[in-house]
C-alpha cells in the first residue's frame, strides 16, 4: 500500500488492499473486544497487579493462541511450573491483546484500538469501584445533611475501598495499558489516565467533603483515620498518576490531606475550649472519679495512638499557652527531655489544662480532706490511663513518677486532716503515767472522733483496690500502734476492776482493723459504728 501510494496512487489495487485492510481491523477490533470479555477474570486487577510490569511470556508461548495449541503439553508440567495457571493465561491474552494494539496502530488505527480499550476497561474500573461502595454521587451538599452516625459508616467502607483501589485496582489498570501500549507509552498513559480519572477523583473527593462538615470533638478518630489513609497512600498515588492529565487528581488528594489536618487542629482546639469550659458545678460523691476526668482520658488515651499522623498535623502549629505551665506538674523546661515532640508536648497541656480544672472541682468539697481524696483518686486515675496506653511512651517515666507522688502528697494531705480528730484524741505518749480523768477523756475523745470520722467516711470511695490498699495499711500504721500501747497501758484486762474501762473503752486495736475493711468502699453505711458486737468489738 505504501508503494502504491507513492508510485500508483490510483490504483485499484489500492482501493482493495484499503478494503482489505478494514476488514482486518474490524476483524482485529472484534477480536480485541473478544478478548477482553472472554477472559475478563484472567485481567481482573486484583490477580493482574501482583503481576510485574516487566513480565512477559516467554518464547515459545508468546499468545494465548500458543497457549491453546500447547494445552495439553501445558498441563503435564503443571506441576514443575513457576508461574500459576491463572497468571500464564493471563500474560497470554495481554500479548495478544498487545499485539492487536501494536497492528492497528502501525496501520493508522490506533483512535479505534484506544476507544475500544477506554469503554471496556473504564466500565470494569467503575464496576470494581460500585463493587466497593464506593459512591460516586455522594457530593458534598449530600454529606453534609447524612447524620453522623450514617456517615460514619460510609467512612468505615472508604476506609477499606480506597486502600484497595490504590493498592491494587489502580496498580492493576496501570500495568494492564502499560503492557497493551508497549508500543506507545504515551497512549498507555492516556489510557490509564481516562480509564482511572472519574473514578479515582471521586474516591479522594470524600475525604475533601467530610472535611467541610461540621466539626465536633467526637468526630476526631474518623477524621484522623481518613488523614492516615490519604497520607499512607499518598506515595502510591503521586507514582501513579504522575501525569499532567492527572495533575488535578494529585492536587485533590492533597487538598483532602490540608483540609483533613485543618479539621483536626479545629476538633483539639474545640477540645481544649471544652476542658476549659467544662460547666459541671455538682461534686462527686465520695470524691471518685470525675466525668471529666474520664471522657479527657479516655480521648486523649485514643490521640496518642495517632501520635504518627498527629505529629505531621500538629509540627508547625504552636501550642498558644495563656499563662506559664505550673512548676509542680512540668519541671523546669532544661529537664523536659521526655516532653518533647509537638505531639507530646499538646496532649501533655491537655492533662495539664484538665488537671487544673480539677483542683477547682475540688475545692468545692466542704470537707477539706475530701478534696484531697478526690484529687488522689482523679490523679491517680491520669497516671493508670497513661500507663496502660501509648501516652507513657510520648510522656515519659519522669512525668509518671511525678504525678505518682503528687498521688501519694494528695493521699498524705487525706490522711493529715481526715484523721487529725482522731490523732489528737491520743496523748502524745501513750505509756505514759497520766491521771485517770484524763485517761478517761482520752478514751472518750477517741471514741467520738473515731466514730464521727468513720460515719462520714464510709461514704467515701477510692476506685482504685492499689491505691485504696495503701491508704489503708497507711492510716492504720499512723493510728493502730499509738492505740494499742494507750490501750494495753490504760483499758487491759488489768483495769478491768475499774468501772469506767467497761464503759469507756469501746474498741480494742484488732476492731479498727475490721472497722477500716469498710472505709474507702463508698457502701455508705449508716449504721451506728459503736455497735460493734457484730465485729467482735466491746458493747458500751
Amino acid at each position: 500500500m505504501q508503494h502504491l501510494v507513492s508510485h500508483q496512487a490510483s490504483s485499484e489495487k489500492l482501493v482493495r488492499a484499503q478494503a482489505l485492510m478494514q476488514t482486518a481491523m474490524k476483524r482485529l477490533e472484534k477480536e480485541f473486544y473478544q478478548i477482553f470479555k472472554s477472559f475478563r477474570f484472567y485481567l481482573d486487577p486484583e490477580s493482574f497487579s501482583a503481576h510485574s510490569s516487566s513480565s512477559r511470556p516467554s518464547a515459545t508461548r508468546s499468545s494465548f493462541s500458543d497457549l491453546e495449541e500447547d494445552e495439553s503439553e501445558n498441563e503435564s508440567r503443571d506441576e514443575n511450573d513457576s508461574i500459576p495457571g491463572a497468571q500464564r493465561v493471563s500474560l497470554a491474552a495481554v500479548e495478544d491483546l498487545r499485539a492487536i494494539a501494536e497492528a492497528m496502530i502501525k496501520a493508522g488505527y490506533a483512535k479505534e484500538c484506544i476507544k475500544i480499550y477506554k469503554i471496556i476497561r473504564k466500565s470494569f474500573v467503575d464496576e470494581a469501584l460500585h463493587g466497593l461502595g464506593v459512591d460516586r454521587t455522594l457530593n458534598l451538599q449530600k454529606v453534609q445533611k447524612m447524620d453522623w452516625e450514617v456517615l460514619e459508616v460510609k467512612i468505615r467502607n472508604w476506609l477499606h475501598a480506597v486502600k484497595v483501589a490504590v493498592k491494587t485496582l489502580f496498580p492493576g489498570e496501570r500495568i494492564l495499558s502499560d503492557q497493551v501500549f508497549s508500543i506507545s507509552p504515551a497512549m498507555g498513559e492516556s489510557c490509564f489516565a481516562e480509564i482511572s480519572k472519574e473514578g479515582a477523583l471521586a474516591l479522594f473527593e470524600f475525604p475533601e467533603n467530610v472535611a467541610k462538615c461540621k466539626k465536633t470533638p467526637e468526630k476526631m478518630f474518623r477524621f484522623l483515620d481518613l488523614y492516615e489513609a490519604v497520607s499512607n497512600l499518598w506515595p502510591e498515588v503521586e507514582s501513579m498518576f504522575n501525569s499532567e492529565s492527572t495533575s488535578t487528581l494529585r492536587s485533590t488528594a492533597v487538598n483532602s490531606l490540608i483540609k483533613l489536618g485543618d479539621a483536626v487542629r479545629t476538633m483539639l482546639t474545640s477540645f481544649e475550649t471544652a476542658i476549659r469550659k467544662d460547666p459541671s458545678k455538682s461534686t462527686v460523691p465520695g470524691g471518685g472519679i470525675h466525668p471529666l476526668t474520664r471522657y479527657v482520658m479516655n480521648y486523649i488515651s485514643f490521640l496518642a495512638d495517632y501520635t504518627e499522623v498527629l505529629s505531621g498535623i500538629v509540627a508547625d502549629w504552636p501550642l498558644t499557652i495563656p499563662s506559664p505551665l505550673p512548676e509542680p506538674f512540668f519541671g523546669s523546661p532544661d529537664n523536659e527531655e521526655s516532653i518533647s515532640s509537638p505531639v507530646s508536648v499538646r496532649l501533655a497541656w491537655l492533662i495539664l489544662l484538665m488537671l487544673c480544672k480539677l483542683d477547682g472541682k475540688a475545692a468545692m468539697y466542704k470537707d477539706v480532706s475530701l478534696s484531697y481524696l478526690f484529687l488522689a483518686n482523679n490523679l491517680q486515675y491520669v497516671v493508670g490511663k497513661v500507663r496502660q496506653s501509648n501516652l507513657k511512651i510520648l510522656l515519659g517515666d519522669e512525668w509518671v513518677t511525678k504525678h505518682e507522688l503528687k498521688v501519694k502528697q494528695y493521699c498524705s494531705n487525706y490522711e493529715r486532716m481526715g484523721w487529725s480528730k482522731v490523732l489528737a484524741s491520743l496523748p502524745e505518749n501513750p505509756t505514759a503515767e497520766i491521771p485517770v480523768d484524763q485517761v478517761k477523756d482520752h478514751f472518750r475523745n477517741f471514741n467520738l472522733a473515731f466514730e464521727e470520722t468513720y460515719t462520714k467516711q464510709t461514704s467515701w470511695v477510692v476506685p482504685d483496690p492499689g491505691l485504696r490498699d495503701d491508704i489503708k495499711i497507711s492510716l492504720a500504721r499512723r493510728i493502730v500502734p499509738i492505740y494499742k500501747e494507750f490501750y494495753e497501758t490504760y483499758g487491759g484486762m488489768h483495769l478491768r476492776k475499774e468501772m469506767w474501762v467497761e464503759s469507756l473503752v469501746r474498741y480494742t486495736p484488732d476492731d479498727l482493723g475490721n472497722y477500716w475493711s469498710d472505709l474507702l468502699n463508698g457502701s455508705g453505711s449508716s449504721g451506728s459504728v459503736s455497735s460493734s458486737s457484730s465485729r467482735g468489738g466491746r458493747s458500751r
